[in-house]
């Protein structure tokens, strides 16, 4: 096994970005995270003329990151997640030390507030929605789950009996517990009746399988087509396998409910930038306002560290929630 990855890293070829990735799978990284780093690597490979990694080292990683601030002025954050897609590189594919990098010109972190709809505004939002789409937005806003975690929810994630979601392989590729929400619960069950019957349609055409995360499916060859692995916000189409003729379901993709949500805010005559993760930033802040302990707030959200997850007590601070006008004391 040395041999080959020895040899696969004798030129910055193909060879060298499949074991690039087969590194990152091995350790348990998502696969848009996976996708993301590779794009790094080929971006880093084209700025030094396709040079193997192996002839270079610090100086030409902080030339990088530095082209990256200075002539394309990226953000911090994606400066940083350059840094880690190289890191990565050198410290656990090339096993080598890639030397100096205090001389990076580092981009600049603004300092933001995330935006925050009023419970009002929420509710507005909300009420446009309707279908798997105000499903997906209430969990958001009622759970304080990402996008992607809604979205690969599987039907045994929903824990109706203890009023829970169970996320796991979250951001960081953590488990956590959140809130279900009540007024949610009788629809997702109606929900979910609906998505079993179509289920129950495809295992009698011979599909109903979902994929397994990590090595499950080569475990319990049998577990994709079982209920409780089932999506709970499936595709309308299924997925068909060009080599094996295998078909099955994809959850829903990510852009149905951007979209959707697009068009409740505007619809909803909201002025402010909101999104879907609008709803996460939400559901934070509404609770520190109804006097929610921040703890417990950050194990609900995952964050690792309560500094993330101050940044919601900066936002109650600001404006009328803060201070009074002198004008009105005038």
């Amino acid at each position: 096994m040395r041999g080959e990855i020895a040899n696969a890293l004798t030129s910055a070829s193909p060879g060298l970005i499949a074991t690039y990735r087969e590194a990152l799978s091995s350790r348990h990284y998502a696969r848009r995270t996976i996708g993301t780093y590779e794009r790094w690597l080929r971006r880093f490979l084209r700025f030094h003329q396709r040079r193997h990694p192996r002839e270079m080292g610090g100086p030409e990683i902080n030339a990088f990151l530095t082209h990256l601030a200075v002539e394309e002025h990226v953000s911090a954050s994606t400066q940083n997640q350059a840094l880690a897609a190289l890191l990565f590189l050198y410290r656990r594919v090339l096993n080598v030390d890639p030397g100096d990098l205090e001389g990076v010109v580092r981009a600049r972190r603004p300092k933001r507030l995330p935006v925050v709809l009023s419970v009002v505004e929420v509710r507005a939002v909300l009420q446009q929605l309707e279908g798997a789409s105000a499903l997906v937005s209430g969990l958001l806003y009622g759970s304080g789950l990402r996008l992607m975690e809604a979205l690969r929810l599987h039907v045994q994630d929903i824990d109706f009996a203890a009023c829970q979601v169970v996320i796991h392989g979250g951001k960081g590729n953590k488990d956590r517990v959140t809130v279900l929400p009540q007024n949610l619960m009788e629809p997702l069950q109606i929900h979910l009746q609906e998505v079993r019957r179509l289920h129950r349609k495809d295992l009698a055409a011979g599909w109903g399988q979902v994929p397994l995360p990590n090595a499950l499916a080569r475990k319990y060859s049998s577990a994709s087509r079982e209920w409780m692995w089932q999506w709970v916000f499936p595709q309308v189409t299924r997925w068909r396998n060009r080599e094996t003729g295998e078909q099955g379901r994809h959850h829903l993709d990510p852009s149905v409910i951007q979209r959707a949500v697009r068009s409740a805010v505007q619809a909803a005559g909201i002025s402010k930038h909101a999104s879907c993760h609008t709803f996460r930033h939400c559901f934070a802040t509404h609770l520190l306002e109804r006097g929610s302990d921040i703890r417990t707030i950050q194990e609900l959200l995952g964050h690792s560290d309560v500094k993330t997850t101050m940044i919601y007590t900066h936002v109650l601070n600001r404006g009328p929630a803060g201070v009074t006008s002198p004008a009105d004391l005038l």
